[in-house]
């Protein structure tokens, strides 16, 4: 697939109640333009190529709030970044690491970043902008989402190491 990306749809778990499924987000894909969109798991995560990724997932909105209820953040970030991610914090510990992904016109102070990252148990290894890795102190927690949000980002999602390196073993070149 050339243009790939991939569409991180904020608070979606397909097919549950008043949730998009996975039918729903395939047909709003393909609406949209996307000649190929495929998900990856069931938390909401698509796959696709296009040209214009922002456009399409615009479409894919509007195509969405025709057939559910479904109105909140989608972020969309290359493959290829996803891959350098990956290989950047893959590593022993990435069970505890995440990508947490808000909106790239947000800035967030440092000081105010790690103190909200520090009374979440977590804290911040690398960023960027509109990411940031997020290494959580104790297995099985998810920290980042909530740590970025209370430091500013408003409406934040994220995708643990792990998830992203099997979807880059999957899609990647």
């Amino acid at each position: 697939m050339d243009h790939v990306h991939v569409a991180f749809f904020r608070n979606l778990n397909q097919g549950q109640r008043s949730q998009p499924t996975t039918a729903d987000l395939r047909a709003a894909f393909a609406e949209a333009g996307a000649a190929v969109a495929e998900p990856y798991r069931s938390n909401g995560t698509m796959v696709f190529a296009g040209d214009d990724p922002d456009a399409v997932v615009d479409d894919v909105l509007t195509a969405l709030a025709v057939r559910t209820p479904y109105d909140d953040l989608v972020l969309v970030r290359p493959l290829a970044f996803l891959e350098q991610v990956v290989d950047r914090h893959a590593g022993p510990d990435a069970h505890r690491r995440e990508l947490t992904l808000f909106p790239g016109t947000v800035v967030i102070a440092d000081d105010v970043l790690a103190h909200e990252a520090g009374r979440r148990r977590c804290a911040v290894v690398d960023r960027g902008p509109g990411w940031a890795v997020v290494h959580n102190d104790r297995d099985r927690q998810s920290n980042g989402t909530p740590a970025l949000e209370a430091a500013g980002a408003r409406r934040a999602t994220s995708r643990g190491v792990p998830t992203l390196a099997g979807l880059v073993e999957r899609f990647g070149g």
